[in-house]
């Protein structure tokens, strides 16, 4: 499966340190320590520290999500393995409740990676699609490359602190990647949706996840699309919505949990009345 060509990103790579709206009077307050907010047709409504590296924790997910849509078939099966479970138990990572011997597709895997966040998950695809972590880690860093995020670095599939604090990105690059993601359809349907059930079968229990990105409740036309943390990298959060007939992408680095919600609203909302204004 080929995720579709991607609109703006020649354009992203030539706004870096161009001043933009960021220093408006009226523009949102923000007090994460990176932030970077742009339109559909390549306007930066907000950008603060936005070249800065830093870990962004398990917005790494999102890399990982789209080098498996690359390369596999959504009605793929993959087998939870026992070293799958204990990646994710041992590193206190946040889960997909999964056992080991269940058989679940990649289209229900990737809902289990991207709403609750599950490191099993991630480690499952990695290890079906490098195949092995290493070589997976090695894909998404040609990805990253080939996608022009000239300031990333990935360690491994997750985020997880180790090692290396799960690499390092900034949020322009991240802004990137998330708006070629989200040119592909099942991307898109995954981030964007509140709650995900899979009904138990012989080769799986039932599950039910949750997103944790809580912007999909509090503001109107949201799409996504992923929520992180880890000690060194802060609450993170990189979201999207449609604002005045554009799509909005926006990242908030290091910043507080629920205050990285109420801030991108704001810059949603903010980047909704730019467009307006003209």
């Amino acid at each position: 499966m080929r995720i579709g060509g991607f609109i703006g990103s020649a354009v992203l790579a030539l706004v870096v340190g161009v001043a933009s709206p960021a220093a408006a009077a009226d523009a949102p307050e923000v007090a994460a320590k990176s932030a970077y907010v742009v339109d559909s047709a390549g306007t930066v409504h907000f950008g603060k520290r936005e070249t800065r590296r830093a870990p962004v924790a398990s917005l790494v997910k999102v890399m990982t999500a789209y080098v498996v849509l690359r390369e596999a078939q959504l009605s793929d099966t993959i087998t939870i393995s026992a070293a799958d479970v204990k990646y994710a138990s041992s590193n206190g990572a946040t889960t997909a409740a999964l056992r080991k011997g269940e058989r679940l597709t990649v289209r229900d895997l990737l809902y289990g990676l991207l709403l609750p966040s599950g490191a099993d998950a991630a480690s499952a695809l990695a290890r079906h699609y490098g195949p092995g972590k290493t070589a997976f880690v090695a894909k998404m860093n040609r990805t990253a490359r080939s996608l022009g995020m000239s300031d990333t670095r990935y360690t491994n599939p997750d985020g997880m602190p180790t090692p290396g604090n799960g690499g390092y990105s900034t949020a322009v690059d991240q802004v990137k990647l998330a708006q070629r993601a989200l040119d592909d359809s099942t991307f898109a349907a995954v981030v964007g949706s509140k709650t995900h059930k899979v009904a138990k079968t012989s080769v799986h229990r039932a599950h039910t996840w949750h997103n944790s990105n809580k912007l999909l409740s509090r503001a109107d036309e949201v799409l996504g699309v992923k929520t992180g943390y880890t000690k060194a990298a802060g609450y993170c959060l990189l979201f999207a919505g449609e604002r005045s007939g554009k799509r909005v992408v926006g990242v908030l680095l290091n910043d507080q949990n629920e205050r990285r919600f109420e801030t991108a609203e704001r810059l949603l909302d903010y980047a909704g009345e730019q467009i307006a204004g003209g």
